[in-house]
């Protein structure tokens, strides 16, 4: 497959960084130089500085011969421009980052569509979207449904007393059948469990489950459900505007903004909270607007320091639920051993995302699990699939790879070693990110 990427920020860049790994050709194109530096020379592809909208330059870097056009720049108008262009040069193809909700109305993307621009992505929408997630189930570290609600992904950082903690997985205390532990953060490494493996204090779980028994792995790994009724934001960027947006009713919420300017232009697209001047940074202000009893804190800033700091400013006032968007991606790890609650990063959101289209017709859904190198991958398995012809401890699966459960007829099954995955079954799959591909050929 070729693909040719505009925009070389970090949305870009890192998108090019991970199909670069890929048996993919991957060119990126900039109009300036200094973005592009020696990406060329360490990974694999191609760079070129060009504009993404000179004909010209979308001409000479091949587009016309590409099966997708991915347009990220920080332009939105651009971006829809350099798409229209390369879809008349013959591209197969669109993909254009926007920054505009309008167009996600079903019927206005249909407009694009008829033009030619096949794909549009918010990255702060998504992001507001995991923010909303991570306040419904807020003794998690992240959480995802998957397959419809069949199933659910829970990743919670464990700590001294839990009853998990010091367990063999050979033991047979995990072959409850009620969850199932598909991977453990520790440290910097991912680790797919085996026999002799255990859960230590200070490990991040990552563990699949049915809905109906998440109480059983809260009360496991020693943790408490909390209401959220009262929430201070920090930052009125387009990631809070829409998160706040889609917080249910009866909440009350503090938006704290240091730019008088956006706080008078977000009062009229954001109801239902308080928009107050003031530095969410600030540890007065913050005692001002009542942070000793807040029930969550949102930092969400352009900046990341500032969102990392104000997150553990707000745990040292007993904010027991923090959230912070973290954009520099080699700050992630810092932000998770200073343990930040929940870290957001919404190129890694985008990047899962616009690689899921990648992927062959057998994956339905793909996540990237920002605090680990993995994703969490749904496939679809069919009549013939090397994947329905053993059971799975014969499958020789690589190491990197744990299937966590299935679902089958709408039911959520948790698998062991024993499991004969049927056509039909939807597969949830825990991975490396470099073995995605490696399973792919599991389900043909």
């Amino acid at each position: 497959m070729r693909i040719v990427i505009a925009g070389a920020g970090e949305v870009g860049t890192h998108l090019a960084k991970l199909l670069s790994r890929e048996d993919m050709e991957i060119s990126l194109l900039d109009a300036k130089a200094e973005r592009l530096g020696d990406l060329d020379a360490n990974y694999d592809l191609l760079t070129k500085v060009g504009s993404p909208t000179s004909i010209h330059d979308l001409r000479d870097v091949g587009v016309g011969d590409a099966d997708l056009f991915i347009a990220v720049t920080p332009s939105e108008s651009e971006n829809i421009t350099a798409c229209l262009i390369a879809n008349q040069l013959g591209v197969k193809k669109t993909l254009a980052r926007i920054d505009n909700y309008e167009y996600l109305i079903p019927e206005n993307k249909r407009i694009f569509e008829q033009m030619g621009l096949n794909h549009l992505i918010y990255p702060e929408v998504l992001a507001a979207h995991e923010i909303e997630e991570a306040l419904k189930v807020n003794w998690l570290r992240y959480h995802i449904t998957l397959c419809d609600g069949a199933l659910e992904l829970c990743v919670v950082k464990v700590r001294e007393g839990a009853q998990v903690l010091g367990k063999k997985f050979l033991s047979g205390f995990f072959g409850h059948g009620l969850y199932r532990v598909v991977a453990i953060k520790r440290g910097q490494d991912t680790i797919i469990p085996r026999g002799n493996d255990e859960i230590m204090a200070g490990d991040m779980v990552y563990a699949v489950c049915t809905r109906e028994n998440m109480k059983v792995l809260r009360e496991h790994t020693g943790k408490q459900k909390r209401e959220i009724k009262n929430i201070i934001v920090y930052g009125a960027s387009r990631i809070a505007q829409k998160a706040v947006q889609e917080l249910p009713e009866g909440m009350s919420i503090k938006i704290l903004e240091a730019n008088r300017d956006l706080c008078y232009h977000i009062s009229d697209k954001v109801n239902n909270a308080l928009i107050i001047n003031a530095d969410g940074s600030d540890m007065n202000s913050l005692q001002e607007e009542g942070i000793q009893d807040a029930d969550a804190f949102i930092a969400v800033t352009d900046r990341s320091e500032a969102n990392i700091f104000a997150c553990l400013a707000a745990k040292r006032f007993g904010v027991k639920k923090t959230i912070a968007e973290v954009e520099n991606i080699d700050y992630i790890p810092m932000a998770e051993a200073l343990d930040i609650g929940t870290v957001l990063n919404k190129k890694t959101i985008t990047a899962a995302y616009i690689y899921q289209m990648l992927l062959d017709a057998s994956v339905l859904n793909v996540r990237n699990l920002t605090s680990a190198d993995a994703e969490i991958v749904e496939f679809v398995a069919a009549e013939g699939n090397r994947i329905t012809k053993h059971k799975i401890r014969e499958l020789d699966l690589p190491e990197e790879v744990n299937i966590g459960a299935i679902v089958r007829a709408g039911e959520g099954i948790l698998v062991n070693g024993e499991t004969l995955i049927l056509p039909g079954d939807h597969v949830v799959v825990f991975c490396k990110q470099q073995a995605i591909r490696q399973m792919e050929r599991f389900f043909r």
